[in-house]
C-alpha cells in the first residue's frame, strides 16, 4: 500500500549527551575538516529502518541514544569555520541533536515493502542545505507498535562505515549493554602528513576540481530521476559470481559479490541508457581506507571521513560486448591501485592545500539534481553491521536508503528477505527505467 499522509507530528525536541561529567576531552573545541571530509559529499545522508512490533518505547529509544552521544560528540556539534583561522570545522559545542516523534493510524504490515517513492521523505528529517543539525533522528510509531527510525546525518562528519558502527551502539545501549570499543575519535593522527610532504598522483584532477572542470557529470540533458530497488536473490549472486569466476578467458583471482554485481549492473544500465559503443563509461567507487593503511594502521572504529574512490573506465563497446569476468577485472585492477601508498599521497597533498602550495578547489563529488550520464557512482553497504542493529526485539526487517539524489547513483545493501542476496538502489533517468527492469536479471 506504501506511506501514508497521515503521519502525525507529536513532539520535536533537541536532545543532548546525557553524560557531560567529566566532560569529554574535545568539548568546546573546533576540529578542522581532513581532507578526507573535504572530499566526501556535503550534504546529509538519510536512511530508513524498520522494525516490527515489539520495539522499546520512543524514551527508552532517546535514553539510549542520549547514553551513546557522550562517546560521539562530533554528532552534538555544529559545522562552521574555526574563529582562530577560518580553517572548515566541526565545533563540538555539544549542541545537540533532533529527534522527531510522530504517530500514524496505519500498520507497518500496510506500508511494507518501503519502496523509494517521494512520501517516504515523510519519515525521514528534512535534508536541506540550511539544516545546522550534524544527526537528526525521527522516531515514526505506527498503531501496530512498529517503528520506522529515519536517520540523516552530515556526511563531512562521517561516512557510512562510521555511521553504521553509531547506530549499532545505540542500539546495544537501549538493551542496556555496556560499549566493548569506542570510537576513535582523533582525526589529526590519521591524517598526518610525510615529511616533506609528497604528492604522487594528480589528486588535483580526480578528487578536486577547479572553476574549469567539472568531473563525473554530463551536459546532457535527461528526464525526471526515478529511484527504484532491483532484488537480486542468494541464488542469482551465487550463479553470477560462479559464472564469472569459470570464465577461463579472463583468468581471474576469487571474485567478491561486489564486483561481480557492480559488473553486471554496469552493463545494464549502459544498454538501457542506449549508449553508442564509441563513447567512454566510467564507475566511481568507494574505497575504505580502513583496510589500506597500515604504517601506521587506522582503527576500524576510527569516527569520520577515510573513502577515496577508483574509477575503473571501459568503453561502452567493450562494457556492452565483453564477458562479465572482463568487466569484473578492469573493475578489480582499478580499486586494486587505491592502495596505502595513493592514501597516504592524498594526504600530503591536503597539507600542500592548507601551507598554501596548491590553490582552493572543491570536490568532485556530484551534487544533488545531477546526472552521471554516461557514468554511475557506487557505494556498498554489504559490510556494513545492519543486521546488528537489534534494539532487543531481533533485526530490521527493511532498511533503504528513501532518496538517491543523483542520476547514475548506486547503492548495493544486503537484503533483508534472505541471507546472501543483494538489494540495489539507484536513481536513472525516468526514460531509461523501464528497459533497465526489463534486462536486470538477464546474463545475456
Amino acid at each position: 500500500m506504501g506511506v501514508s499522509s497521515d503521519i502525525e507530528t507529536t513532539s520535536t525536541s533537541i536532545l543532548k549527551p546525557s553524560s557531560t561529567s567529566p566532560p569529554h576531552p574535545l568539548l568546546d573545541t573546533y576540529v578542522p575538516l581532513t581532507i578526507f571530509d573535504e572530499a566526501a559529499f556535503d550534504l546529509h545522508v538519510a536512511i530508513l529502518y524498520a522494525f516490527r512490533a515489539p520495539m522499546p518505547t520512543n524514551s527508552a529509544m532517546k535514553d539510549g541514544l542520549s547514553k551513546v552521544l557522550s562517546h560521539f560528540p562530533h554528532l552534538s556539534g555544529r559545522m562552521c569555520p574555526d574563529p582562530n583561522n577560518n580553517r572548515p570545522s566541526i565545533h563540538l559545542n555539544n549542541a545537540g541533536v533532533r529527534v522527531i516523534e510522530t504517530r500514524t493510524a496505519d500498520t507497518l504490515a500496510d506500508s511494507l515493502p518501503l519502496d523509494p517513492s517521494d512520501e517516504l521523505a515523510l519519515l525521514h528529517p528534512p535534508t536541506d542545505a540550511s539544516v545546522e543539525y550534524l544527526l537528526q533522528v525521527q522516531l515514526n510509531r505506527f498503531a501496530c507498535g512498529g517503528l520506522v527510525i529515519g536517520v540523516t546525518s552530515h556526511h563531512r562528519a562521517a561516512d557510512g562505515h562510521s555511521m553504521s558502527g553509531f547506530l549499532v551502539r545505540w542500539a546495544e545501549a537501549v538493551r542496556g549493554l555496556g560499549m566493548d570499543s569506542f570510537p576513535y575519535l582523533d582525526r589529526a593522527a590519521v591524517s598526518v602528513p610525510r615529511s616533506p610532504p609528497r604528492s604522487e598522483f594528480n589528486h588535483r584532477a580526480i578528487e578536486f576540481k577547479d572553476g574549469h572542470h567539472s568531473a563525473g557529470t554530463s551536459p546532457r540533458s535527461f528526464s525526471v530521476i526515478e529511484n527504484l530497488v532491483v532484488h537480486y536473490s542468494a541464488e542469482f549472486v551465487s550463479g553470477l559470481t560462479r559464472m564469472v569466476s569459470e570464465d577461463k578467458a579472463v583468468p581471474t583471482r576469487r571474485c567478491s559479490t561486489f564486483e561481480c554485481l557492480l559488473a553486471h549492473v554496469w552493463k545494464k544500465i549502459t544498454k538501457a541508457r542506449g549508449l553508442g559503443e564509441c563513447e567512454s563509461s566510467q564507475v566511481r567507487v568507494a574505497v575504505n581506507g580502513r583496510a589500506r593503511m597500515r604504517e601506521p594502521a587506522v582503527p576500524m572504529e576510527f569516527f569520520g571521513n577515510l573513502v577515496l574512490w577508483a574509477y575503473p573506465r571501459l568503453s561502452t563497446g567493450e562494457i556492452l560486448k565483453e564477458s562479465h569476468a572482463y568487466v569484473v577485472k578492469a573493475i578489480h585492477d582499478s580499486v586494486a591501485k587505491v592502495d596505502e601508498a595513493y592514501f597516504r599521497s592524498f594526504i600530503d597533498f591536503g597539507e600542500m592545500i592548507s601551507t598554501g602550495e596548491v590553490g582552493e578547489l572543491s570536490a568532485t563529488a556530484p551534487e544533488a539534481g545531477n546526472s552521471l550520464c554516461p557514468n554511475l557512482e557506487v557505494d556498498s553497504w554489504l559490510r556494513f553491521n545492519f543486521h546488528d542493529l537489534d534494539f532487543g526485539t531481533g533485526g530490521p526487517c527493511a532498511f533503504l536508503p528513501p532518496n538517491l539524489p543523483v542520476e547514475g547513483l548506486l547503492i548495493f545493501v544486503p537484503s533483508c528477505k534472505d541471507k546472501g542476496a543483494v538489494d540495489v538502489f539507484l536513481a536513472l533517468s525516468g526514460e531509461h527505467v523501464e528497459l533497465f527492469k526489463e534486462i536486470s536479471h538477464s546474463l545475456d
